[in-house]
């Protein structure tokens, strides 16, 4: 497949691995078959026949990253994007470093939002040579209007069963997480539908007070999207939705850390709340990511890109980032001070759990998928394998 070396047996030896049990010193790992055959430290294992062996020199050796917050990326949008944009969109985030993705749409109408699913779930369909499209992330339409933030206020209405069941029924195990406004009418019985089909539940542009999302919670509710952004805040007499975010240990919290959305204090408050396996890191990335500045759309509305920042060129709201999964995993290691290990969980094994996938990737566990990425001492990015494949950057 373009864009992939064969996949031949590999050893990495001399490396510091990152697996759930902690770090690995000296560590090896061989790659076979798309999978990983074995791992451990000190002495590797001889290389019998056509392996190929890299030496990293002490370099670590992460899970792939998944990304489920994504809407885009090198100029291309997943609300539009044909086959070549989104195999643009994947390459370009494979390059740093995300192995598994979901598709983000915005708040659009029933037929835009129908017809996501359909491209999407065509490209599913034939062999993915980057990220691979893990499918879709609804962010909307049945959202807040007063924290809209970024979405198009025309589409937003309360939640409509009958889309929901359509969907399933026409693309069934496409729609994997779904972020809606709790407090909205009939958004309870939706979060239990959404429940039942497999599919996760998630607030986010929302108004909700800190009761209705433990109302949500206990029907199901188990997401929260770019905590802190576009939700109700903290009060002391009433939390709201960031309250409840923080102290129900049943929602699992995205973060976009970036160093824009999130002050690090923020992140910080977050992660001690939330610990390390309750925390997801997101890019909310739109189609500038990996762009000059200049002058975009995040959907239907206008954005402008100035130092690397998007912000809707109206409203001057932040519109998406221009981030990479690389990019937030390295801001939590060298501003925010959390252990490598633990944002690694945040990019990968905890994605991975939320979406039901920790059987198959996420973590380097012999037999899962050979998801792989190496990275400098310093935490650069130089190496991605997808199912044992080398990605050509």
């Amino acid at each position: 497949m373009s864009g992939l070396t064969a996949v031949n047996p590999l050893i990495l030896k001399n490396v510091k691995l990152v697996t759930p049990d902690g770090v690995l010193e000296d560590g090896w790992m061989k790659l076979s078959n798309g999978c990983i055959e074995s791992l451990g430290s000190g002495t590797a294992p001889a290389a019998l026949g056509e392996i190929e062996v890299i030496d990293g020199n002490g370099s670590w050796v992460l899970p792939g990253f998944i990304d489920v917050h994504v809407h885009g990326g090198a100029g291309h949008d997943f609300m539009d994007a044909d086959e070549e944009g989104l195999r643009a969109i994947t390459r370009f985030h494979a390059s740093h470093g995300t192995t598994g993705i979901l598709a983000t749409s915005l708040t659009a109408s029933r037929d835009e939002l129908t017809d996501v699913l359909d491209r999407v779930s065509r490209f599913m369909a034939a062999p993915m040579p980057y990220a691979q499209v893990l499918g879709v992330h609804f962010e909307g339409p049945f959202v807040s209007d007063k924290w809209k933030g970024a979405q198009n206020p025309e589409y937003i209405l309360p939640p409509q069963p009958e889309w929901l069941e359509e969907w399933v029924s026409r693309y069934p195990g496409v729609i994997r997480l779904q972020t809606l406004a709790p407090e909205s009418e009939g958004a309870l019985d939706y979060i239990e539908r959404l429940d039942s089909h497999g599919i996760v539940p998630a607030c986010g542009h929302t108004d909700a007070t800190y009761d209705q999302i433990i109302a949500a919670a206990d029907r199901g509710l188990r997401h929260a999207v770019h905590t802190f952004n576009a939700m109700r805040p903290y009060h002391h007499r009433e939390p709201g939705t960031v309250g409840a975010v923080l102290t129900d240990d049943r929602i699992i919290a995205e973060v976009i850390a970036d160093g824009h959305h999130v002050h690090a204090a923020g992140i910080e408050l977050l992660r001690r709340a939330k610990g390390p396996d309750r925390v997801i890191l997101v890019t909310d990335a739109m189609a500038a990511a990996g762009m000059p500045d200049g002058d975009y759309r995040l959907g239907e509305l206008p954005v402008t890109m100035t130092c690397g920042v998007a912000r809707l060129t109206n409203s001057g709201n932040l519109a998406g980032s221009t981030l990479t999964m690389i990019g937030a995993l390295q801001h939590m290691v060298r501003e925010i001070g959390v252990p490598i290990a633990d944002a690694s969980r945040m990019a990968s094994a905890n994605p991975a759990r939320q979406l039901g996938i920790d059987s198959v990737t996420g973590t380097l566990e012999v037999g899962k998928r050979a998801d792989v990425l190496l990275l400098s001492d310093q935490l650069e990015l130089e190496r991605v394998w997808i199912g044992g494949q080398e990605i050509v950057r």
